[in-house]
């Protein structure tokens, strides 16, 4: 079973056994949401629709983004992403992990974002069968 690893150079810290997933996170300094979601695959993670629900400096929409519900709407045409680096510092605050529509913080699974750890990975992996890991 194909699931999400979370960790840093190989190393898991936690598995997630989902298909598909949604990254969110405020900008550390203008703090506008943006949201990602994911689709989970043998050859990576697919990036399928992306939003930004306002703007700001070094935060243009994309060209073809579409505006409705209160954020601006795109989609990516990247390859597969494997693994999806992530900067995690405390003065930037933790990203929101979304599987069903419930979010999380990364914390929840691996602790909070540490000064001395300033990234994370995410990556498709092979799942041995667990009920998604510790930290």
């Amino acid at each position: 079973m194909i699931g999400l690893c979370i960790g840093l150079a190989g190393m898991v810290w936690a598995d997630l056994p989902t298909d598909r997933f949604t990254l969110s996170w405020r900008h550390s300094i203008e703090r506008v949401p943006w949201e990602e979601d994911y689709r989970v695959t043998p050859d990576g993670l697919v990036l399928t629709a992306a939003r930004i629900k306002g703007v700001g400096a070094g935060m243009e929409p994309p060209e073809g983004a579409q505006y409705r519900d209160g954020a601006w709407h795109y989609r990516p045409d990247l390859p597969p992403i494997q693994p999806l680096r992530l900067a995690r510092t405390p003065e930037a605050g933790d990203y929101d992990l979304c599987l069903d529509r419930i979010c999380y913080p990364l914390s929840h699974w691996i602790g909070p974002p540490r000064a001395e750890q300033p990234a994370i990975e995410l990556w498709a992996c092979r799942l041995s069968g667990g009920t998604g890991g510790g930290t």
